[in-house]
């Protein structure tokens, strides 16, 4: 079995290095299976959201695996239809009966838009209440970043972006060290890319080590220090996927994959157009 690597977050909480995603898989057994198969396998992180409309198969699945809920890290997301203080507490309540769990492990705002201030005092409110563990934001590159982490009474623990071998993050980095804030992965291997998984230095690191491209690339994401979910409904690929902890990249393997990032992103979206098109979405309950 593969040993898990942990994170220290800015809150002393130890959250897995690793985890399993459930972005756009549906409600319903296929994300029950994907999410058992992956604890089963030792993976004890799942990242979900209100968003993905999933959250309750992700509770039947840590329910049926056996698993002890202790040992495992729930991850979600609060949507801006939820956000202002009252809404967000309601909000909160309501995805902890979702989930079929007493507390979440870590609770982030998904967009950086709407009345985030407002949400983030009630997340606050849920920590000291033991409903949350941890909490944190998703998406927030604008100076946003700067107004809630200097106002915050709890820092944001972990910001959860767009990063990948291509757009490796480094000036965000920078900006979130004085707040000990770290960075968690959307699209770790750049929503699946043929040009960045067929990279000659992942070909060439893979005939090395014996493994895929892609267990290159979410290798070099643990030892970057970065936090990552990638995801995955079939069983060999999970499994696969986890197979990554068994290996060391050198430094100057971990250079050459550095000299990669060429500022590509794979969503290109500004934050107004994100705000008009995505404001009005509300996820059912």
């Amino acid at each position: 079995m593969n040993e898990q690597t942990y994170i220290t977050l800015n809150d002393g909480n130890k959250i897995p290095q690793y985890g399993i995603g459930v972005y756009m898989v549906p409600e319903g057994p296929e994300t029950v299976n994907s999410v058992k198969t992956a604890l089963q396998l030792g993976v004890r992180h799942i990242d979900t959201a209100h968003a993905y409309q999933n959250e309750r198969s992700v509770g039947k699945a840590v329910k049926e695996s056996g698993v002890s809920r202790n040992e495992i890290w729930i991850t979600s997301k609060l949507w801006p239809s939820e956000y202002g203080e009252g809404a967000t507490a309601a909000g909160i309540d309501k995805m902890l009966k979702r989930l079929d769990t007493d507390h979440l492990d870590l609770l982030l705002l998904h967009q950086s838009f709407g009345d985030y201030m407002g949400a983030w005092r009630d997340m606050e409110k849920a920590v000291r209440a033991g409903k949350v563990r941890s909490i944190g934001i998703s998406n927030f590159e604008s100076d946003r970043l700067e107004k809630i982490c200097e106002t915050a009474e709890i820092r944001p623990a972990v910001n959860q972006v767009e990063l990948h071998p291509y757009y490796q993050q480094n000036a965000l980095k920078k900006r979130l060290e004085k707040y000990g804030t770290v960075l968690e992965s959307w699209y770790p291997i750049g929503h699946g890319s043929k040009e960045l998984i067929q990279e000659a230095v992942f070909r060439e690191l893979g005939r090395k080590y014996g493994r895929s491209n892609v267990q290159i690339i979410l290798r070099w994401h643990i030892q970057e220090g970065n936090i990552i979910f990638p995801k995955s409904t079939n069983p060999q690929h999970i499994k696969d996927n986890f197979n990554i902890f068994d290996f060391e990249l050198t430094a100057d393997e971990m250079k050459q994959i550095e000299a990669l990032d060429n500022g590509q992103r794979f969503f290109n979206m500004s934050l107004d157009e994100m705000e008009r098109t995505l404001g009005a979405y509300k996820p059912a309950d």
